[in-house]
């Protein structure tokens, strides 16, 4: 027992009777405490295992498509968070045994988490058996143990492992691959990470086409990455994402060539706009890609080059130290947390007459740089140098989430009882207090999952 602050009372107390009387009490409402921190405990691993089931139903039934995303700026929480709160409901859909204990409240999130990284619809009900014995740590330590002997395992497939492509016949590109599973996770990983990226876009443009139609605005055709299958888009944000990071200290950058004439960047009316080796681009998008980049000035006669001016870079390395400061090398679109491949962006275009200087430039990442060219969003200054975005149908977009409505302990409770649940302090299967022996528990997990 801790000690008390009730000490002088016990100096004070002057038979045995008043002593023991008072320790009665004091431990009773010890384990009052106890009891109610206890079934607390339990009451919020079911509320979280209802969260998850609700956040995942939202995935199939919404239009919600970056929810990750959704999540991290609705409920207050990280991206990184939100992923991995989605995969663990992702795994859960296989894994029902498991999905009921944790519904119950007798599993906390954090066992769940280290659960659905290793068990299967084969081995879930040892594990879970094996989980309501040891601690969080424990089983953490025990699970982490295991996935280290059993990639001695999984050596074999990296004999197997190649990438192989080819063009068809008639110029698409057919890509075949079989990588290994630490290999093959990251690759998802990264594709699964370009995915939400996509998503966010298409959401936000169908948000803005939606608005549009109830504001009386003219149907907009869907564009043609919106008809694109969205791994496919993920895949080439992928390429586009090493293209912008590939090339060694000196070597030359691999780079996206735009030929546009002076005429089509400064309006949206005639002169050439066009990739190289590519199709033609509108101008919209050419001063989207001319925003950060490095420019070549070339003189042409009938399509034939005279002379080719020094290369330079739209915005230089110390004014991007600079902006990067201020803006503490984040996206300043509202909600987006991302500071990886941020681009500066010209409020007033160079093409334009708008200088490359700190007043005129903030930092966009690609997909909201994308939004406030080709998007037709705007940026206005809003009081005490605040930005705001608007879209072009006028809506702005909201600087925070709207505030949610305030909950109290006993809420949980009652929600839990209408659900049916019998929560109390013992619900909880968060393991003994006994000797831990690692190598037994490691050769029992073996037993159960690696049958």
């Amino acid at each position: 027992m801790c000690p008390s602050d009730g000490r002088a009372t016990l100096i004070a107390m002057q038979t045995t009777d008043e002593l023991e009387a008072w320790r009665a009490e004091h431990w009773q409402d010890e384990q009052r405490r106890i009891g109610e921190l206890s079934a607390l405990s339990a009451h919020l691993s079911a509320a979280t295992a209802r969260w998850l089931e609700l956040a995942w139903e939202l995935k199939g039934e919404t239009t919600c498509d970056d929810l990750a995303g959704w999540l991290a700026y609705r409920c207050g929480m990280t991206g990184r968070e939100a992923r991995e709160y989605l995969r663990v409901a992702e795994a859960l859909q296989e894994l029902p045994v498991i999905r009921a204990a944790f519904s119950r409240g007798e599993l906390t999130f954090t066992k769940v988490r280290a659960l659905t990284r290793v068990a299967t619809a084969a081995s879930e009900e040892g594990l879970l058996g094996l989980a309501a014995a040891l601690t969080a740590s424990q089983l953490e330590r025990a699970l982490r143990v295991f996935r280290r002997i059993t990639a001695a395992d999984a050596r074999e497939t990296h004999e197997l492992e190649f990438v192989d492509y080819h063009f068809e016949e008639d110029g698409s590109l057919y890509l075949r691959a079989r990588l290994p599973a630490e290999d093959g996770t990251l690759l998802v990983k990264a594709l699964d990470a370009a995915r939400e990226r996509v998503v966010v876009r298409r959401r936000e443009e169908r948000a803005a086409a939606a608005t549009g139609a109830e504001m009386g605005g003219e149907t907009v055709a869907p564009a043609l990455n919106e008809l694109r299958p969205v791994r496919v888009e993920a895949l080439l944000e992928l390429a586009d994402a090493s293209l912008g990071a590939s090339g060694e200290q000196g070597a030359e950058r691999a780079r996206v060539v735009v030929h546009v004439d002076a005429a089509a960047l400064t309006s949206d009316r005639g002169g050439r706009s066009e990739l190289e080796d590519g199709p033609v681009i509108t101008p919209e998008t050419a001063r989207r890609l001319g925003c950060d980049a490095e420019v070549v000035a070339q003189v042409e006669r009938d399509g034939l080059p005279l002379g080719v001016g020094r290369k330079r870079r739209t915005v230089p390395p110390a004014l991007r130290r600079l902006l990067e400061a201020r803006e503490d090398a984040t996206c300043l679109f509202p909600g987006c947390e991302r500071r990886r491949h941020l681009q500066a962006h010209h409020r007033v275009h160079w093409a334009h007459g708008g200088e490359t200087s700190l007043d005129n430039l903030v930092l966009l990442c690609f997909h909201h740089h994308r939004l406030v060219h080709e998007g037709g969003y705007t940026i206005e200054d809003g009081p005490e140098g605040t930005l705001h975005f608007r879209n072009r149908f006028g809506v702005l977009a909201p600087n925070a989430p709207p505030r949610p409505p305030p909950g109290r302990a006993d809420e949980i409770v009652d929600t839990n009882r209408r659900l049916g649940l019998e929560i109390g302090p013992r619900t909880g299967r968060n393991g003994g207090d006994g000797r831990f022996d690692l190598g037994a528990t490691v050769s029992a997990i073996y037993d159960v999952a690696a049958a």
